[in-house]
C-alpha cells in the first residue's frame, strides 16, 4: 500500500463550548521535535464514548439530512446484505458497499461542514479526559498524534483538529466531482487495516513503530496494538483485557465502575454494525422529534490547514 499526497481545504469553526479540549494542556514553548515516535489512538469507546458513526447519523437526521426515500434503500440494501452474508459466508464486498451507502449523492464539504457542528452538539462532552490527556503526553514530548478510525476519514480530520492532535486515519467513501457515490474506497479502517495503515504511514514519515505506542478498547485492535512498541488497553473489553494481562501491557481504564456499559458502540465494529448503528441512530431522532483503491489519512496543521493523503494498496 502506498501513500499520495493530496491537499484538502478545510475552515475550522472555533467556539461552540469546545475550548476545554487543548486551552489548560499547552505547554509554555513548542517542545523540540521528536521526529520517530507517534501516538495512534483508536476513537470509539477510547477516546470517544460511544460509536461516532452512531453521532454522526443521529446528528445529521436531525438535520433532515436523511429522506424518506434514503431511508427505504438504505434498508433494502441492509436486508440484502444480511440474506447475501447468511447464504455467501459473509461476503465482505456486499459490507463495504453497504456500511456508508446513506452518504450517496451528498456533498463532501456539506457533510465535513455538518460534522464539526456535530461534533460541538454530541461528542465535545463524550471525550474521555483521561485518553485525551494521554493523547496530549505525546504531543508536549513533540511527538505526533493519529487517530486512527472505521468511521469516515473527514469525520476524524474533524475531531483531530478540535483535539489538537495531528490527524486522522479512517475510512474513505469515494467521491466523484466533490460528491460521494455511496461506496468505499479499499474497504473499512477496522481490524488487520489499521496495522497496515499504520505501517505504511511510518515507513513514509520515518517513524520507528518501536518507539511508538496504540490505545485502543477492542480486541479488533490486536492487530495494531502488536505492531508498536508499546501498547495500552483503555477502557479494555473482557478480551483484550485479558490479552493485556497475559503481555504485560499498561490498562488504563477511565469508566465508572468494572461493568461499565459502552454506549452505542458494540465490540465487533464490521459494516453491518455500522449500517445498524446509523438506523439506530436515524430512529430515536425520529422519535425525538416525533474507482480507485486508496487509503485515507489526514494532517491537521496550524489554522486548521489539513492535508489528506490516499494511497493505493499494492
Amino acid at each position: 500500500m502506498r501513500l499520495t499526497r493530496r491537499r484538502a481545504r478545510t475552515e475550522v469553526a472555533t467556539g461552540g463550548g469546545v475550548d476545554y479540549a487543548v486551552a489548560d494542556l499547552q505547554p509554555a514553548a513548542a517542545p523540540a521535535p521528536d521526529t520517530t515516535a507517534a501516538g495512534f489512538f483508536d476513537l470509539d469507546n477510547t477516546m470517544l464514548q460511544g460509536a461516532a458513526i452512531y453521532y454522526l447519523a443521529r446528528g445529521l437526521a436531525s438535520r433532515r439530512y436523511f429522506t424518506t426515500r434514503d431511508l427505504l434503500r438504505f434498508g433494502i440494501q441492509q436486508l440484502r446484505f444480511r440474506v447475501t452474508a447468511a447464504e455467501h459466508d459473509g461476503h465482505m464486498a456486499q459490507a463495504r458497499e453497504l456500511a456508508l451507502s446513506f452518504v450517496a449523492g451528498k456533498p463532501v464539504d456539506q457533510l465535513r461542514d455538518l460534522a464539526e457542528e456535530i461534533f460541538d452538539e454530541l461528542m465535545a462532552e463524550r471525550i474521555w479526559a483521561g485518553t485525551h490527556a494521554l493523547a496530549r503526553v505525546h504531543i508536549e514530548a513533540g511527538q505526533r498524534v493519529w487517530l486512527v478510525t472505521a468511521a469516515p476519514v473527514e469525520v476524524g480530520a474533524v475531531i483531530a483538529t478540535r483535539l489538537g492532535l495531528t490527524g486522522a486515519i479512517g475510512t474513505v467513501a469515494e467521491a466523484r466531482d466533490g460528491v460521494y457515490t455511496g461506496r468505499l474506497v479499499d474497504g473499512l479502517m477496522h481490524g488487520p487495516a489499521k496495522a497496515a495503515a499504520i505501517t505504511d504511514l511510518a515507513e513514509q514519515e520515518g517513524l520507528d513503530l518501536a518507539r511508538c505506542a496504540a490505545y485502543s478498547d477492542s480486541i479488533n485492535d490486536l492487530p495494531m496494538l502488536s505492531a508498536v512498541g508499546r501498547a495500552v488497553a483503555v477502557n479494555p473489553d473482557s478480551a483484550l483485557r485479558k490479552v493485556a494481562a497475559e503481555r504485560g501491557w499498561e490498562i488504563r481504564d477511565f469508566r465508572t465502575g468494572r461493568r461499565a456499559v459502552k454506549i452505542a458502540a458494540p465490540a465487533a465494529l464490521g459494516a453491518g454494525v455500522i449500517a445498524g448503528a446509523v438506523a439506530a441512530a436515524v430512529a430515536v431522532s425520529r422519535r425525538g422529534e416525533r474507482g480507485v483503491s486508496e487509503r485515507g489519512v489526514t494532517r491537521t496543521g496550524r489554522g486548521g490547514a489539513r492535508e489528506a493523503r490516499k494511497g493505493s494498496a499494492e
